[in-house]
């Protein structure tokens, strides 16, 4: 299937269970992003907090439907939707959006989890999804960088729990699998972008420094994977995609009329 990544690319998803692309959205483009999102109440007014196991919280927004805002033109560009095609192998569906707001000093950490872990529940019967982190502020060890083991998809879904408000995987198999599985701590720029597997095991730390994480994460299932039941989330209904060339040109000219993400309709 053509698309934006190379086979070298493919290959190394496959063996890793994630790649990431540098650069992937230029300073432009984040500038755009990141001015346009910390002055949108309305994505603030929607977030919630998780707390982690020692009750740090961190805050985030969350939405299954691309509006027409920013958020669902990234979400819709051929670069994001096929590079997401090409590691599934086939047409993919939007599955959720969400933005990750981790604070100076107050965002907690995220407990070792699948993603497949929460999906698997979701009616989902395959773990043929997979997840793009798009880096909107700088993500270092400091601020509490995502962090993954390497191959760790490889290992298929781990039973998950309870652990603050959040959901973890199980702590011994986590143990056992750091003994094998590389520890990557992901420190990405803004506009690298960060495609994984839904079963790579991944965390992140607290954010203990004075400056904001904040980052934007749109999931993805196969159009052959469409949940049994559409009790939690609308199904897989194609994707109206849009050129790359979008994101900058709605930055550049905010349609009148939007539509946001994170409001139901």
């Amino acid at each position: 299937m053509e698309g934006p990544l190379s086979d070298e690319q493919l290959a190394a998803y496959q063996r890793d269970g994630y790649i990431i692309v540098r650069g992937y959205f230029s300073s432009a483009e984040m500038s755009g992003l990141l001015s346009y999102a910390r002055g949108d109440d309305g994505l603030l007014q929607a977030a919630w907090t998780m707390r982690d196991a020692v009750g740090r919280g961190s805050r985030l927004t969350l939405w299954t439907e691309p509006g027409t805002d920013l958020y669902g033109v990234i979400s819709r560009c051929r670069r994001v939707v096929g590079g997401a095609a090409q590691l599934l192998g086939e047409d993919v569906a939007h599955w959720h959006s969400k933005m990750m707001l981790k604070e100076p000093r107050l965002g907690g950490a995220w407990e070792w989890h699948q993603d497949y872990g929460y999906w698997y529940n979701d009616s989902c019967l395959a773990p043929r999804l997979l997840s793009v982190m798009v880096a909107v502020d700088r993500a270092t060890p400091d601020n509490g960088c995502l962090q993954v083991l390497r191959g760790s998809h490889h290992l298929g879904r781990v039973d998950h729990g309870k652990y603050g408000d959040q959901v973890g995987a199980d702590p011994v198999r986590v143990a056992a699998a750091q003994t094998r599985c590389e520890l990557v701590h992901v420190a990405l720029e803004p506009g690298d972008t960060l495609f994984f597997h839904c079963n790579l095991l991944h965390a992140s730390g607290a954010n203990t420094s004075p400056h904001p994480r904040w980052s934007l994460i749109m999931a993805y299932n196969a159009r052959s994977n469409a949940p049994f039941s559409t009790s939690a989330f609308p199904g897989n209904r194609p994707l109206d995609q849009v050129d790359d060339a979008a994101v900058m040109e709605w930055i550049a000219h905010p349609p009148a009329d939007v539509r946001a993400s994170y409001v139901s309709t």
